[in-house]
């Protein structure tokens, strides 16, 4: 809980909801081809591609809002001019945070997106 307030709930909290869509999308599309009632094959393919696809949103947001920190942090040094080297390292520590945590959602969302994709191909063979 910590990291998530300090890498800014707004969008920490964007990352959590596109976390949990993946999930659910995952899980919603996972249930038929683990109980074999999968009916069309392509269109079930097609659909796991969402997953990718939210995985992505997640990693472009949280560098979204890496540029924001770090613009944000810039122009607060251009104002002040003299700032210590440790104040500028803990902000650059905390504007990496939703980026760290938007490419995590991005490789679990490879991760599920590869496990299903070959389940569903020896489904199919």
């Amino acid at each position: 809980m910590k990291y998530f307030y300090m890498g800014g709930p707004l969008f920490m909290g964007i990352l959590t909801l596109v976390l949990i869509s993946m999930v659910a999308w995952s899980v919603y599309h996972a249930l038929p081809l683990f109980t074999g009632k999968v009916q069309n094959i392509s269109k079930t393919k097609s659909k796991l591609k969402h997953i990718k696809t939210l995985g992505s949103f997640a990693a472009v947001t949280g560098i979204l809002e890496q540029l924001i920190g770090l613009t944000s942090a810039f122009s607060i040094l251009e104002e002040h001019g003299n700032v210590s080297q440790s104040l500028i390292a803990g902000g650059l520590k905390v504007s990496t945070i939703p980026t760290i945590y938007g490419i995590l959602i991005f490789l679990l969302s490879l991760i599920i997106w590869f496990i299903l994709d070959n389940f569903l191909s020896q489904k199919s063979e």
